[in-house]
């Protein structure tokens, strides 16, 4: 974990290997293999074109779908926090105006503010992530995502 503290500024996060290798990577392969099929058509590069395309699916889910479980996780984490620190009422509002987003934004905000957030966000549900997140005044950091 850094020891800087986490914030809205820095608490994006980059797998060096996904993002600097393996994405590029099979990018720069797609890209190859379409235009070796583009320049000459066949059997041949018709197979490396369909191989390409299948691997960037590979390595998009590989990635993506981890990504949706701790997306569950973190909605669940929210609801238990929700039900400690909110009021019953507020807690049956925000489980039915939030969507999975909200929930993932709102895990950054500090136990003391996360009442008038909920509300906000209740009260105007399309507000994004991005609004969400630098509004917090505490910051909560969540070093555990991936």
């Amino acid at each position: 974990m850094s020891k800087t503290p986490q914030s809205f500024a820095n608490h994006t996060q980059l797998t060096p290997y996904y993002h600097f290798f393996t994405s590029p990577i099979t990018v720069i392969f797609l890209i190859w293999t379409i235009v070796r099929f583009v320049k000459a058509p066949g059997t041949e590069t018709a197979y490396f074109l369909v191989g390409a395309l299948a691997l960037v699916g590979v390595v998009a889910v590989a990635r993506l779908s981890p990504l949706r479980v701790q997306d569950r996780l973190i909605r669940l984490e929210e609801q238990q926090r929700f039900r400690r620190l909110l009021s019953p009422e507020l807690v049956a509002r925000a489980e039915a105006a939030l969507r999975p987003r909200h929930y993932i934004a709102l895990r950054f905000a500090s136990d003391e503010e996360l009442g008038a957030l909920v509300e906000r966000v209740v009260s105007n549900p399309s507000i994004t992530p991005k609004e969400i997140k630098s509004s917090i005044r505490n910051w909560r950091a969540d070093h555990f995502r991936v």
